[in-house]
Order: structure tokens, then sequence, then C-alpha cells
């Protein structure tokens, strides 16, 4: 009762009492938390769910985050607003995390919370100043890409870090690219590779990990046109970025690999580098020129599309497929049936329709033109079409 004073001060002059009109917040070990101990801070009001993958998958660097700023002392809290259909998975989800909650039995906060900020998709981190007012409406882009140096999450320090990312992509150079393990190497089948023997070749940065069924299926097919490029003395070679949790699931993906490794340390410096190329899934293949600069993070797409000839992944290049494509599709009917969907499909082009899409064939990427269906959105390559006319129509 000796608090009830102090939540009527904060909400009349403003604070995070002003944003959770409560007594007390429930820590992941079932304690409670008091209000007060948030004022003089900066909150970030985390919404999210158990059983949505880009929560599961956002919650980790969130942690990590934060505890690098605690590590530093900063004035920094994190709340969690739960979108947990129930108390099960809310209490399984919230033990994960370091920091307190809105308890789940409190509907009407939680209510007031999302319509307050408009939450309308998860994560949703809203950063709150210690006075309660907006500092972000979102900041789940900025902890993916800046981790803890993002905070104190103002519009004046992600103008700083978008200044000093600028530079250094724009004096990016290999040999810079791997400084961040403090080793001028990368691991060979038999040997260490130095770093500056790959200067001046296209280099793939391969983010993968080996229990991971997508890695698995795009690793065989990265390899066969790794051998393609290999066989036509391409100036080309890919290094693995381990995502791996285990250095024993390192080594099996090494061995399934015909290409070089960066060293296993734990994932400190992979880690690095993902956060450096704003890597949010894997597999994902960066490609980085003969000059040391990024050519583009969408190597993993540009492969499933053009296969061996996407190298060298320049825009040029890409150009040049995509005006080869627009020739070709000039040689398929305009329409088609197809076994795997009941109506007739139109072709279509990025122009008329089509964009990016996964093919509901080959379950590969697809981008610009397409069989579709315009009703259900049904959408295959064209030459999946081609493949299978003789058979469905």
């Amino acid at each position: 009762m000796g608090r009830e004073p102090e939540m009527e001060e904060a909400r009349e002059n403003g604070g995070i009492g002003s944003v959770l009109p409560m007594s007390s917040l429930m820590s992941p070990s079932g304690n409670e938390v008091h209000i007060s101990e948030l004022e003089g801070k900066i909150v970030g009001l985390y919404f999210a769910a158990n059983w949505y993958p880009k929560c599961e998958a956002f919650t980790p660097a969130l942690t990590a985050a934060y505890h690098r700023l605690k590590e530093h002392g900063a004035c920094f809290e994190v709340v969690f607003v739960s979108c947990d259909e129930n108390r099960t998975s809310f209490e399984r989800f919230h033990r994960a995390m370091p920091w307190p909650a809105v308890p789940f039995g409190d509907i009407g906060c939680k209510k007031r919370l999302s319509g307050r900020f408009q939450v309308e998709g998860i994560p949703r981190l809203v950063v709150l100043a210690p006075n309660g007012e907006v500092v972000q409406h979102d900041a789940v882009e900025l902890v993916h890409r800046y981790g803890d140096r993002a905070f104190p999450f103002t519009s004046a320090r992600v103008a700083e870090l978008e200044a000093d990312e600028q530079r250094k992509f724009a004096s990016q150079t290999l040999e810079k690219i791997f400084s961040v393990n403090g080793k001028d190497y990368v691991n060979g089948s038999q040997e260490q590779v130095p770093i500056s023997s790959l200067v001046g070749k296209t280099v793939g940065l391969y983010f993968s990990a080996h229990r991971c069924a997508p890695c698995i299926k795009f690793t065989a097919k990265l390899a066969a046109i790794y051998s393609n490029l290999k066989g036509k003395a391409e100036d080309f070679e890919i290094i693995y970025i381990p995502m791996d949790k285990e250095e024993d699931g390192y080594l099996r993906s090494c061995s399934d690999m015909p290409w070089l490794a960066l060293p296993y340390d734990d994932g400190a410096s992979s880690g690095e580098l993902a956060r450096y190329f704003d890597v949010r899934e894997i597999p994902t293949l960066v490609v980085v020129g003969p000059d040391g600069k990024t050519v583009t993070r969408e190597g993993r797409n540009l492969v499933n599309l053009y296969f061996d000839m996407a190298f060298p992944f320049t825009d040029e290049q890409i150009r040049l497929l995509q005006e080869m494509e627009d020739e070709d599709a000039k040689g398929y009917p305009p329409s088609l049936r197809h076994t795997g969907h009941r109506h007739e499909l139109s072709i279509v082009s990025d122009k008329s329709g089509g964009g990016p899409y996964i093919c509901c064939e080959c379950d590969e990427q697809g981008l610009g033109w397409a069989y579709q269906c315009i009703a259900c959105g049904y959408e295959i390559h064209l030459r999946c079409g081609r493949d299978m006319e003789g058979r469905s129509t």
C-alpha cells in the first residue's frame, strides 16, 4: 500500500508509470518487480509471442544486446508484453528472457498498450524515454542491424550509425571483413589459406549451419555451381561462415562443403559478420567483388534463379540475364494448364503482376516472369510450365 502515492505521482508527472499504470510486473522466475524500478530508465516494450518464428529468432538478438548494455551500466530495461494465447506458452517463452513482463492475466493492460502503440505485427519493440515519450516506434530493425550500439535508440544515434556504416562499406576490403576474428587466414581442406591470396577474386560468404533443412538443400545446389565455375577457371571462391552452435556441427558442415571455412570460435566472428551484413536468416550468400566491396547480399536468390550464369553477380550481369529472359519469354504460350492446379495459368511479368515468388512446382525462388493463376496466386517458373506442359495439358 505504501507505493500507491508513488504510482499516482508517476502517472501525474509522466514517466513509465504513465504508460504502465500498474503496481508491479513479473520476473521470469515469477517474482514481483515494482514499476518504480523502471523509473529514470529507457524502456523497451517488447510485443512478441512464443508461437511466431520471427519472435523466436529476434529474442536472442535482443537478449544479447540487453546483456551487453547491462554490463556497461546502461539505464535500460525491457518489458515483455505477451501476445501468447495461453499461460503455458507465455511462461515458457518468458523463462528464456532476462527481463520482466506484464502479468499474463492482465488482459486489460496488454490491450491498452497494443492500442496505444498501434501494434499490428510482431515482433515489435517500442522504445520509451524516461519521461514516457516514444523514442522509437519499432526498434526491431535497429537491434538486428546494430545490436547494443543502437542504444539509446534516438534519431541522432541512428544517423550516426548509418553514417558510420556507409563509411565502413565505402572503405571495405576483404582483409578488413575478416579482421573481426584476429586471423589473416581461413581453413582449406588440408591447409590454412591466407586471406591475401583471395584478394582480386569474387568471394561468396556462405552463412549456413549443419542442422538446417534449407541449408542442406541449398548447399547441394551451391556445390554443383561452385564446381562448374571452378572448372571454368573462374576467379571465384566461397567461404563458409558457420552459424552452428557447436563445433561438431561446424565440422560436419565442413565435410559436406568443397570450399573454404572461417575457423570456428564459438560463433563470435560469425556473429559479428552476420551483424555487419545484416544476415537475418540462413542460408544466406553474400557476394564480395574483386575490389573487396559488397556486390549483393541476395546471392542465394540469384543462384536459385540463374544458377552459375549469375556469376559474377553484378547488376550488369543480372540485367543481361533479365533481358535474355524477356526475349526467351516470347517463345512461351500465353496460357497453359498444369497438373498442380485446377485453373488455367496465364503468363505474367514483373510489369503485369509478376514479382518475387516461390515456384509451386519446384519450390525454388522465382522473379518476374511466371505462369500465374490470377484467382488463387498459384505461380510456377516458365521453365517448370514448359517441363510439365506435355504431361499436363
